[in-house]
This record gives C-alpha cells, structure tokens and sequence, in this order.
C-alpha cells in the first residue's frame, strides 16, 4: 500500500477544512486581541504613559500571534490553491487594504518613541488603530460577501474571470450585508481586545477598557443575531443539482450548483451544528460577565465566542467554501478544489509535527511574559515600546 493511502481522499479533504477553520480560528483568537488593542488605543490611554502601557500588553507578543495569518495563507495557497487563486484574484484590493494597514503596526511600534513630540506620537497612536480596526473590519467584510457568493466564473481551464476592474470589484465588495458583518469582525475583535487590558492593566486603563469591552461585546452579540436573521431571510444559500465526487478530482464545473433556499437548512439536515451559533453567543455574553471580575476567564470566554462565531459560518456553508454568484456551477467546494492526495496527505504529516511545536512555543512565551502591565514597569525597561 502507498503511504498516503492510509487516509483516503475524502477524509484528508475533512480535515484539511477543519485545519483551515483551525487556523482562522487562531488566528482571531490570538492576533485578534492584538488588533482589538489598537484599535482602542486613543480612546483607553489618555496620557502618553497610559498608552505606552497599552502598547506593551502586546509589545512582546503580536509578532508570535501574526504567525497565524501566515500559516492561514500557506495552507490556504497549498492545501486549496483553486480557493487561493480565486479569492486572492478578487480580493486583490481588500487584501493590499490589510497588509497596508498590518504594516502600519510594527512601523507605529518602532517608530511612535523616537520622538519627544505630543503630535508626533499622537499621530502614530491613530496609525496603530487603523491597523488594528480596519483588518478586523475587511476580515468581516469578506466574510459577508463569501455568503452571499464572489462574482466570477472559471474558464474550462480553472481561469478564475472577475467583471470590473480593480476599483469597481472593491466597491462591489462594500455592500451592506457585507459591513454587518465587518461590524459584526469589529466588535468582537474589539471586546477580545478590551478584555485582555483588563487582564494586563490596573487603574484607569483597566476601568475605560472594561467599559468599552462591555459595550462592543454587546454589539458583537446583537449584530451576530441580527446577522444571523439577515442571512436566513435576505440572503439566497446555494445547493447541489449534482453533487460533487467527495473523492473526485479537483474541479468544479464537474458539478452543478443552483441558487435558492437558505443556508440556514443546513440546520435542518444537521441540528448538531446549532452548538456553534450557540457557543458564539454565550461565549460574548460570558465575556462581558466576567469582565467585571474574573479578567483571566473573560478572556477565555472570549476565545469560546471566536470559536463559535467562525464555526458557525464554516459550519453553515460546508461543503461550500467560495459560492460563485455569478455562475454557480463554479462555486468551489471542499470535494472539488483541495490540493492532489499525497500533497493533502504529506502536509498533514507536517502539521502533525511542527504545529505542536508552535502551540508549545507560544504556551510558553505566554508563561513567561504574564502578569500586569504597569507605568513603572514601561518607565523603567529600556526594551518597552
């Protein structure tokens, strides 16, 4: 027997969609604080060492937690590379908007004490919460805009083809849905955020953190309800005329799909599922209580309602991972646009040895770099931001 048959093709496809929600999972989970931080930034630290405390909550961690995008596009460009050319070719302009904005952190970190001035570092302050608060934003935005399906169409060679030019596919992807549910990213990036300055800080930091932890935390909640109801009533689902070979090759228009119903049937054919939407829920509303008390579990729960929230999109669309609004034949799904089964199989060895390694690692920086965050502490270290 070949070595890579030990798992068949339909199984490694399974798993390697779990992996991807895995990793977009951890990486809102850990980078999504980080950029909760920022975002609140001007608006928690009102002095400059207030900031600097603020800044250096996740000084020596960010760099640890972006690791997670960078695992999220290398499996996403390996495991899936019909789902990386398609969504990278119409999210050309949205995903420069992200990295332009994920640069201006570590530039804002670097470059915010090399001078004395007021204006100076007020300047870089706002620059570090654009780079927190509009990934969050464009993150949830392509989120909206997958369920409601990407307009392009493939070529009988696989060419993904977008209508438009560059200018008009970005404002195609602004849509109303679509910033729901980047409001929806925000928010819950931004009560993570909050919640781990509770955890860092004391003082007024922590106080003005707790509250506009407690407010976004409620946002989060009622607009991934309101969300939720948008998507089972103004927005079409998509399903199978002729379904897919789950073992199959790798190519789409080997199917048929059609419009019509609700993606919310999936929780007809699945109740299970409903655990997601669930655990989102009260995984915010914990966040909240907790907030006031027991910091270090507020941040935990926090972590839950991530879980919940992205399980439910990744949940409710299986096997769907890219619709196609414009010919829905050419949606992509989890049996038709993964990677060859030895590529699948051989990756999986990888991950099984190497993402240990990371989670042990980031375990122990996380050991090492605990506790609160103080003035004292920032004033007397040569190496704070």
């Amino acid at each position: 027997m070949i070595l890579h048959e030990l798992l068949n093709y339909e199984i490694l496809r399974v798993i390697w969609w779990v992996l991807l929600g895995v990793l977009l999972i951890g990486l809102a989970a850990t980078d999504g604080f980080d950029m909760g931080v920022a975002a609140l930034l001007p608006f928690v630290g009102k002095s400059d060492a207030e900031r600097r405390v603020v800044i250096n909550t996740v000084g020596p961690v960010w760099e640890g937690n972006q690791v997670w995008l960078i695992l999220g596009g290398g499996a996403i460009f390996a495991a899936w590379p019909p789902l990386y050319a398609v969504s990278f070719s119409g999210f050309y302009l949205a995903m420069f908007l992200v990295l332009a904005a994920l640069i201006l952190r570590p530039v804002g970190f670097k470059y915010r004490n090399k001078r004395e001035s007021h204006v100076w570092r007020t300047r870089w302050d706002w620059a570090l919460m654009i780079g927190g608060a509009v990934p969050a934003l464009i993150f949830g935005v392509a989120v909206g805009n997958v369920l409601q399906g990407v307009p392009f169409s493939l070529e009988d060679s696989l060419l993904p083809i977008y209508p438009g030019n560059f200018v008009m596919k970005l404002l195609g992807l602004l849509n109303p849905f679509a910033l729901f549910v980047g409001v929806v990213s925000l928010s819950m990036h931004l009560s993570h955020g909050a919640s781990w300055l509770v955890l860092k800080t004391e003082g007024a930091v922590q106080a003005r953190a707790r509250r506009f932890g407690t407010y976004a935390g409620l946002v989060a909640i009622l607009t991934f309800a309101l969300a939720g109801a948008w998507l089972a009533f103004g927005v079409e689902g998509y399903r199978f005329v002729t379904a897919p070979d789950p073992a199959g090759p790798s190519n789409p228009l080997l199917s048929e799909v059609v419009r019509g119903g609700s993606w919310l049937d999936a929780y007809a054919t699945r109740p299970w599922i409903a655990i997601a939407p669930i655990m989102g829920v009260v995984g915010m509303a914990a966040q909240v209580l907790l907030m006031r008390a027991w910091s270090g579990w507020s941040v935990v729960a926090g972590k839950v309602g991530i879980f919940g929230i992205i399980s439910t999109v990744g949940l409710t669309m299986f096997p769907f991972i890219l619709p196609s609004s414009l010919n829905p034949t050419a949606s992509l799904t989890v049996w038709d646009s993964s990677s060859s089964h030895m590529t699948l199989f051989i990756m999986l060895v990888c991950t099984i040895i190497f993402l240990p390694m990371i989670l042990a690692y980031t375990a122990w920086v996380y050991k090492v770099l605990w506790g609160k965050v103080t003035q004292e502490d920032v004033s007397s270290n040569p190496n704070a931001y």
